[in-house]
């Protein structure tokens, strides 16, 4: 018998993750999705001599539980350690859960008072958690709580994502190495655009490490120490005789442009710079999909009254409406004051100058939100659904949703892989604005429209919700309150009430999403969204990309420190080409036409970010990560004054899944080149603040290319110090792509 679109009998138990995030000393991050609620069960082993067992209730500080739907369930696991995690070890581990019904009934989980703690090890019973032997784990793991009932039916990882570990290995894993020497980012990863993915590429590189690490030892490398200058010739880090835990030459098989050198060493983090999804561009199929995933997990249905869409009252008849595929924009109202509002929602991506892109299908439900994010995560929740197209298309759109079709499938066919690296790997996030929507804040006008209307009120709402529950609370768990988290459950449970509405309110009144990692160097992630420095002159002029008070807190922040990075959604540091022409359109009064948003668009905003960098207590070495712009460059940047300023290297990886238009990128290419040459007098018109710029060519690019473009992930290399000394991109198609400083190019700007 053929199933139904939306039957849940046979949904997995784990439907995404688990998602390694926040990693420290003692501390333990986990995010994961499953269908139902589940005590948790995390054992840890580092080779022969140390282990770790944690069992976890749900709804407690370790393991806090959040009910989406009647088959969607949050697990935000926070692991506290009474001993240090080992550096620079492989730290295997086994992830269970126990379903707490069974046939309808509760399974018994333990004594309430010891609920949501780690067990001790018989070595040292009055120790939450421990790092002991194997014989210890021995001891305790198949054990039940002091009250509880012999037996536990516990479902490992190899029932519900058996792929999850990397061929060589016997479990999952991680290595914490708080000394970054290698480093993964990208961002702006659209499912539906036809290009591979770069983090199965990042995917494909774990492999290749562990491959050639060869044992469960450990995965440890040594940076090279810091050069005296930039321009010192760069050499891999050596390898010293006889170090046995060390990563020796090998040749990577898998991938191109690596044979005979070393692999880089295991990465400390994988950094996403923005736009993990695309709420406001989402294909066709990938939509079907999230409307089949609602129905199959038991969502809520979100009332809509007040929103003002044309005979909708909730997300039921949204979905089922004819408009609600590729025309959500006529919806709206037919009134004036509507129109402003369409192009907020559903005009914004339309930039004719720099890209086609197409916002008709933006998400607008909590519900779409949830479910986006597990389809983009995990191949779990893609068992099951049928995409046919709805019957209502036409045919112009049925033929744009079979194209897309085709790219969703193989985005589809790449999950197992991004689903593993996401598992190994501590993921550091923050949104941009396509994972709320296109421009988001992009000037005092759009925010006035936005906020003054309760539909985008509640669209960019239900994003910062799926942001704060998908995202945000894994990067710094301690930035939300609690009170916070019992607001947003609220909202899941009934959204469209007055609890969703509220919780709305106060997320966008936050000021927390912006975090630090205690790494070295510090990792400094700015939110560069929603604290800007908005023109009390011009409404329609873009905002600068921090204000006043948030660029003091950044230098408090930076005070002290050697070296940092730097994570800047939009690069500091831009294509002076496409910035110039952007600052013309703006001029012109028309910002959205070509996505007006940079750090020198804004005088008090630009001055006060290069007085940052000046300034005698802030670092000498900044690594600026980027993403946002679908091209990757590196400019290297000194600061020129009476005192010579800090070095910064402005590194730009983008996108993951996403390219910018080949033809019209080669034109301001080779525009940008010629027009700002060494010796162009228009460096001269357009200078900004004494800089010297060296641009970096990524070699095996035509001649005169300086902008990379194509898909996949940016692996940077850092000595001691914190200067890079070697910056690549791994495509998504398996080829390295490493940038070479130009110093005869170096220009004055």
């Amino acid at each position: 018998m053929a199933r139904a679109p939306n039957d849940s009998s046979d949904l997995p138990l784990v439907l995404a993750g688990p998602l390694l995030r926040r990693l420290e000393e003692r501390r333990l991050v986990l995010w994961l999705a499953t269908s139902q609620v589940s005590r948790l069960r995390l054992e840890l082993t580092a080779g022969n001599a140390w282990s770790a067992i944690h069992e976890l209730e749900p709804g407690t500080p370790a393991c806090r539980h959040l009910v989406a739907g009647t088959r969607l369930h949050y697990l935000l696991v926070d692991i506290r350690l009474a001993a240090s995690l080992p550096v620079g070890r492989w730290i295997g581990y086994r992830l269970a859960l126990a379903p707490l019904t069974c046939g309808g009934y509760p399974v018994a989980t333990g004594d309430p008072a010891t609920a949501g703690t780690s067990k001790a090890t018989p070595d040292n019973p009055s120790a939450p958690d421990t790092l002991g032997t194997l014989d210890n784990q021995a001891a305790t793991g198949n054990q039940a709580t002091a009250s509880g009932p012999a037996a536990v039916d516990w479902h490992d990882w190899t029932d519900w994502a058996p792929d999850l570990c990397y061929p060589g290995r016997s479990s999952p894993g991680f290595v914490f190495l708080p000394q970054v020497a290698t480093l993964l980012h990208g961002s702006c990863r659209k499912p539906h655009y036809p290009a591979g993915d770069g983090l199965a590429a990042a995917d494909r590189l774990l492999a290749e490490i562990i491959a050639a690490d060869g044992q469960d030892r450990s995965i440890a490398s040594v940076a090279p120490q810091a050069r005296e200058s930039q321009s010192s010739p760069v050499q891999p880090p050596p390898v010293p005789p006889g170090t046995a835990d060390a990563i020796g030459p090998v040749e990577l098989a898998g991938i191109s442009g690596m044979a005979g050198e070393a692999p880089p060493s295991w990465p400390s983090a994988l950094i996403l710079t923005g736009d993990q999804i695309y709420a406001d561009d989402v294909g066709g199929p990938l939509l079907r999909a999230i409307h089949r995933l609602i129905s199959r997990l038991g969502l809520p249905t979100e009332s809509l009254a007040g929103g003002e869409l044309q005979g909708l009252t909730d997300a039921a008849a949204l979905y089922r409406h004819p408009a609600g595929y590729y025309r959500r924009e006529s919806l709206l109202p037919r009134h004036k004051h509507s129109y402003a509002l369409r192009e907020i929602l559903f005009g914004g991506v339309e930039k004719p100058i720099f890209t086609t892109d197409s916002a008709h299908n933006h998400l607008i439900t909590l519900g779409e939100i949830l479910a986006m994010y597990l389809l983009v995560w995990s191949p779990a929740p893609w068992m099951g659904l049928d995409l046919d197209p709805p019957a209502w298309l036409d045919a112009t759109t049925l033929a744009l949703y079979e194209t897309e079709r085709q790219a969703i499938a193989a985005f589809v066919a790449d999950l197992p892989a991004v689903r593993r690296l996401l598992a190994h790997l501590p993921v550091a996030m923050i949104f941009d604005d396509h994972d709320i929507s296109d421009d988001w804040n992009l000037s005092r006008e759009w925010e006035e429209i936005a906020y003054g209307h309760p539909l985008s009120r509640r669209v960019i709402g239900n994003a910062l919700l799926g942001y704060l529950l998908n995202q945000a609370w894994g990067n710094a768990p301690d930035a939300f309150e609690e009170d916070l988290l019992i607001q947003a459950g609220q909202a899941l449970a009934a959204p469209g009430n007055k609890a969703h509405e509220a919780c709305i309110d106060r997320l966008l009144r936050c000021e927390h999403w912006q975090y630090t990692w205690p790494t070295t160097p510090l990792l400094v992630v700015i939110d560069s969204r929603t604290r800007r420095w908005r023109s009390e002159v011009a409404a329609r002029q873009p905002s600068g990309l921090l204000d006043w008070e948030a660029l003091t807190d950044l230098q408090q922040l930076l005070r002290g420190q050697p070296a940092a990075l730097l994570v800047s959604p939009a690069p500091i540091f831009g294509v002076k080409l496409i910035e110039t022409l952007q600052q013309m359109i703006t001029w012109l009064g028309h910002p959205l036409m070509v996505d007006a948003e940079n750090w020198m668009a804004h005088p008090g905003a630009a001055h006060a970010i290069l007085n940052i960098f000046r300034h005698p207590k802030t670092p000498r070495h900044f690594v600026v990560l980027s993403g946002d712009v679908h091209y990757s460059f590196v400019y290297d940047v000194e600061l020129r004054g009476r005192v010579r300023g800090p070095d910064i290297w402005q590194i730009c990886a983008s996108g993951l899944r996403n390219e910018f238009p080949h033809r019209l990128l080669a034109v301001l290419d080779h525009g940008n080149r010629w027009l700002y040459s060494p010796r162009s007098p228009l460096n001269w018109f357009t200078r900004r603040r004494h800089m010297r710029v060296i641009p970096r060519k990524p070699e095996g690019t035509p001649h005169g290319r300086r902008l990379l473009n194509g898909s996949g992930i940016g692996v940077v290399e850092i000595d001691p110090a914190g200067v890079p000394w070697r910056i690549r991109v791994l495509l998504a198609a398996g080829r390295w792509v490493e940038f070479t400083r130009r110093e005869e190019e170096s220009r004055l700007d």
